[in-house]
C-alpha cells in the first residue's frame, strides 16, 4: 500500500480563498443581442470567475497579474476566449456567443465506457471516489474493480475484464500506454497500481469498444488524464501504521513544482497481524516523484513526471509436490517512469498533443535454487492532432511508436547453463476517427487504426464503429464494434517462434439514462477471440510448441446504478456482471472457462457525511461466485468451483485540525467480517500413495487487513 494516495485525500476537504488584486467585469450576449444568464466566465489555467447574472453581467476579482485568458462558455454555445491584461483595467469586456451544432446535441457515445473528468458533468467516477472507496485502500485498479465488467481476482490484485486475462487490460496516462501499471509481485501475492489518484483530473475506463486511437489490448483501455497546475502551494505530511511520505507543492503563477519521497515497511504490521505467508523479508518499498508543469502560452501546457521507486520482500511458499522442502522466493524490483507532454491550441479550432514515455523496469528473482534477472526499456512516442470540420464534425488523427527491449536471464540451477530471452520489437501505428452529428439525436463516430509490428513481421488493420442515438430526454442508446489486436507477450515472442497478432472484436449495445445525480446503465456485449497464444504443455517450460491456434468468446450482459442525490450528503452504487466465457489457450486441453472468470459479480458502495461528528463514513459489499479450477483428481477440465468471495469492508475519515492545519485521522478495514475466502487450489503434480493428487489452497495473507493513518496538509500562508 502505499501512503501518497490517502495523503492527497486532504485535497478534498480544504478550501481555498483568493486575495483580490484586480477586478474583471464585463456581459455575455447571443448573436441577437440578448443577454445569457448562467453563461461561465474564468481564467484559463485557474478557479477564478463567475457565472452571468440575469443581465448577462459578470464581476469577479483575480490576484492573478499580467497575461491571461479569459474563456466564456455555455451549452449550446461554441466556447469564446480573450487574452486580457490583468496589470490594467478591465471593467467593459463584451463578448458574443454563437451556437455550436456539437454542443447542441444531447446525445454522447457511451457504449463500453466509464468517464470520470472535472469537465463532465455526468461524471461516475472521480479522484474522490477513487479515495474513499472502502476496501480499494486508495488503489485505482481496486476502486475501478467495483464497476462492472471487472472480475475480482484477489490473489492477483490486477484488473481482469470482460473474459480476458489481465495482459489484455492496458492503461494510458495522457494518452502513452504504460509498460509497467501495477508493482513487482509473485504468484498468490496480489499487486496493487503504481500511481496514485491525485495524479489525475479524468479517469475513463472503457470495457470495451474504445478510440481507434488506442492498440495494443485486447479487452480493456483505462485512460488516465494528468492534472494541470495545482491550485496552490503546499506541505503534505503522512504517518501511517505501513509507513509515512513527505510531500512539497510550490505554486507560481504559470508554474508548479511538486516533489514526494515515500517509505512503506509492512514488517512492524506484520508482526502484530498473524499471516498465512511464510516472510522472511516482509514487503518495503522506497519511492519518490517529481512532477512540473508550466504554462508556455494561454492555450498551452508543458507536464513532466518521473518516479522512481524500488522494493523488496522475500517469503517462503509451500510445495505441495514436497511439503517438507517449501521454496524460498526473493523479489527485489526496480522501476523508473518518466512522462512529458505538450498541448497547444492553435488556429482557434485545432489542437496538437505530443508526448513521450520512457519506463524502465528490473526484477531478480530467487526461487529455490533457480535464478531469473530480468528488464526492460520502453519508449513510447505519439502525436495526435484534433479539429473541428465545420460544426457537425470533429476530427482526431494521430501517429505513434513504442521501442520495446527486454533481456531475461534463466538460471535452473546454479551450476546449469544460462537460458537467455532477447525481444526488441518496435510497434508502429497510425489512426483517424471521426464524432460526426447526424442531426440533434444521433452521432456516429467511425474510425480506423494501422499497426505494424516489427518482430512479428505483421500489419493489422483495425476498423471502429460507434453510434449513439438519443431515446428521451435523459436516455440514449449506443451502439459500438471493433476488431482489437495485441502482440503477444514477452513469456513468447523470447522463444522467436514465428507468431501474429492476438485478436479480438467487440459488440456493445449500451442503455444509458441520467437524471440529476442518478444514473442507470444497462449494457450486453460478445466478444469473440482469435488467434490466442496457445502450446503444447501444462506448463510453459515444458512446452515444445507455441502458436496462435487459441480461440475463444465472452459474452455478458452489465447493470449500474449511482444515486448521489436520493440521500442527504450520501452517495452510492450497485453494480453487477454476468459473465459466459470460454477459451482454448496457453495449456489448455480443450475449450474452457479460465480460472479467472466468475459468473456472477457484484458490488454494493455506500458513503456518507456525518456531519455532527465530521466524519466521512464508507462501506463495500462485494460478491463473486465460485470460480473454475482443474481437479485431476475428477473426470473433466476446468469444472470444480471455488466457494463465493466475500467482503465487506469500512473505513472513516475525522476531519480535524493541528496547530491550526487541516488533518484527517483515517481508519480502514477489509473483510471486516473476517470472511474464509478461497482464490483456488495448487494440485501436485504427480499422484500419494492412494492414488489422489494433494492440493493446497490459495488463501489471502490475512483475512483482515487494517490500515491508521494520520494525515496532515499545510498550506502556504494559511491555516
Amino acid at each position: 500500500m502505499k501512503p501518497a494516495p490517502l495523503l492527497l485525500l486532504l485535497l478534498l476537504f480544504i478550501g481555498s480563498q483568493s486575495f483580490a488584486q484586480a477586478l474583471v467585469q464585463g456581459s455575455v450576449k447571443d448573436a441577437t443581442g440578448q443577454p445569457i444568464p448562467g453563461a461561465n466566465v474564468v481564467l484559463k489555467g485557474a478557479y477564478d470567475g463567475a457565472s452571468t447574472d440575469a443581465t448577462g453581467a459578470f464581476r469577479f476579482s483575480t490576484k492573478l497579474k499580467g497575461a491571461q485568458t479569459l474563456a466564456v462558455s455555455f451549452l449550446g454555445y461554441a466556447t469564446v476566449e480573450k487574452e486580457i491584461n490583468l496589470d490594467q483595467p478591465q471593467r467593459s469586456l463584451s463578448f458574443t456567443l454563437k451556437p455550436d451544432y456539437r454542443q447542441l446535441q444531447a446525445v454522447q457515445i457511451s457504449a463500453g465506457a466509464f468517464e470520470a473528468s472535472d469537465e463532465k458533468r455526468a461524471a461516475l467516477l472521480n479522484s474522490r471516489d477513487i479515495v474513499t472507496t472502502a476496501g480499494a485502500s486508495a488503489d485505482i485498479m481496486a476502486a475501478i474493480n467495483t464497476l462492472p465488467g471487472t472480475q475480482k481476482v484477489g490473489e492477483e490484485g490486477k484488473l481482469f475484464v470482460r473474459g480476458g486475462d489481465s495482459y489484455e487490460a492496458k492503461t494510458f496516462i495522457d494518452g502513452l500506454q504504460v509498460a509497467n501499471p501495477y508493482t513487482a509481485t509473485i504468484p498468490d501475492v496480489p499487486s496493487r497500481g503504481r500511481f496514485s489518484p491525485f495524479l489525475f483530473s479524468g479517469m475513463a475506463f472503457s470495457s470495451g469498444g474504445y478510440s481507434a486511437e488506442f492498440g495494443q489490448a485486447l479487452s480493456s483501455a483505462l485512460l488516465l488524464q494528468s492534472q494541470d497546475l495545482p491550485e496552490e502551494s503546499q506541505t503534505g505530511i503522512s504517518l501511517m501504521t505501513i509507513g509515512g511520505s513527505l510531500s512539497r507543492t510550490k505554486r507560481w503563477t504559470n508554474t508548479s513544482l511538486a516533489v514526494s519521497a515515500d517509505y512503506t515497511n509492512l514488517a512492524p504490521y506484520m508482526k502484530l497481524v498473524p499471516q498465512q505467508q511464510s516472510w522472511q523479508h516482509m514487503p518495503e518499498s522506497k519511492a519518490g516523484s517529481l512532477v512540473f508543469r508550466q504554462k508556455t502560452s494561454p492555450t498551452g501546457m508543458l507536464k513532466l513526471y518521473g518516479t522512481y521507486a524500488s522494493s523488496h520482500f522475500a517469503v517462503t511458499q509451500p510445495d505441495v509436490d514436497h511439503p517438507e522442502n517449501p521454496v524460498a522466493v526473493d523479489l527485489r524490483n526496480q522501476n523508473l517512469f518518466l512522462n512529458s507532454t505538450y498541448e497547444e491550441i492553435f488556429k482557434e479550432h485545432w489542437t496538437l498533443q505530443t508526448g513521450m514515455t520512457f519506463t524502465h523496469t528490473q526484477d531478480h528473482i530467487a526461487a529455490g535454487e533457480a535464478l531469473v534477472t530480468a528488464h526492460q526499456n520502453t519508449w513510447n512516442g505519439k502525436a495526435v492532432l484534433i479539429g473541428d470540420i465545420g460544426r457537425s464534425v470533429t476530427l482526431r488523427t494521430g501517429l505513434e511508436t513504442q521501442l520495446r527491449g527486454y533481456r531475461q536471464t534463466y538460471l535452473e540451477h546454479p551450476n546449469t547453463a544460462a537460458q537467455k530471452g532477447v525481444v526488441d520489437e518496435q510497434n508502429v501505428a497510425g489512426f483517424a476517427e471521426a464524432d460526426v452529428y447526424l442531426g440533434d439525436k444521433l452521432v456516429a463516430r467511425p474510425g480506423l487504426r494501422w499497426e505494424r509490428s516489427y518482430f512479428l513481421a505483421k500489419n493489422a488493420l483495425s476498423p471502429r464503429l460507434a453510434l449513439a442515438y438519443q431515446v428521451g430526454k435523459d436516455a440514449q442508446v449506443s451502439f459500438a464494434y471493433g476488431h482489437f489486436y495485441q502482440t503477444p507477450e514477452n513469456d513468447y515472442l523470447k522463444y522467436h517462434t514465428p507468431l501474429t497478432f492476438e485478436k479480438a472484436t467487440h459488440y456493445i449495445l449500451n442503455y444509458q439514462r441520467t437524471i440529476g445525480k442518478r444514473t442507470l446503465r444497462v449494457e450486453g456485449y460478445y466478444k469473440q477471440y482469435r488467434h490466442l497464444i496457445r502450446y503444447n504443455a501444462t506448463n510453459l517450460l515444458d512446452a515444445t510448441e507455441i502458436t496462435n491456434g487459441g480461440h475463444g468468446y465472452a459474452r455478458g450482459v452489465e447493470f449500474f446504478f449511482r444515486d448521489q442525490e436520493s440521500i442527504k450528503l450520501g452517495d452510492y452504487w450497485i453494480s453487477y456482471s454476468l459473465l459466459d466465457t470460454k477459451r482454448l489457450y496457453k495449456g489448455f486441453p480443450e475449450a474452457a472457462r479460465p480460472s479467472f472468470a466468475s459468473t456472477h459479480n457484484l458490488s454494493l458502495v455506500y458513503k456518507q457525511m456525518v456531519k455532527p461528528i465530521k466524519t466521512y463514513v464508507g462501506t463495500t459489499f462485494s460478491y463473486t461466485s465460485g470460480r473454475p479450477y482443474h481437479n485431476p483428481n475428477l473426470e473433466g477440465f476446468q469444472r470444480s468451483r471455488t466457494k463465493h468471495y466475500l467482503d465487506l469492508s469500512l473505513s472513516a475519515s475525522y476531519l480535524t485540525s493541528f496547530k491550526g492545519h487541516s488533518t484527517i485521522v483515517h481508519v480502514a478495514c477489509n473483510n471486516l467480517l473476517g470472511f474464509n475466502n478461497v482464490f483456488g487450489y495448487r494440485y501436485a503434480t504427480t499422484p500419494n500413495a492412494e492414488g489422489q493428487y494433494d492440493r493446497q489452497p490459495v488463501v489471502p495473507g490475512a483475512k483482515r487487513f487494517a490500515l491508521l493513518a494520520l494525515l496532515i496538509s499545510i498550506n502556504d500562508g494559511k491555516k
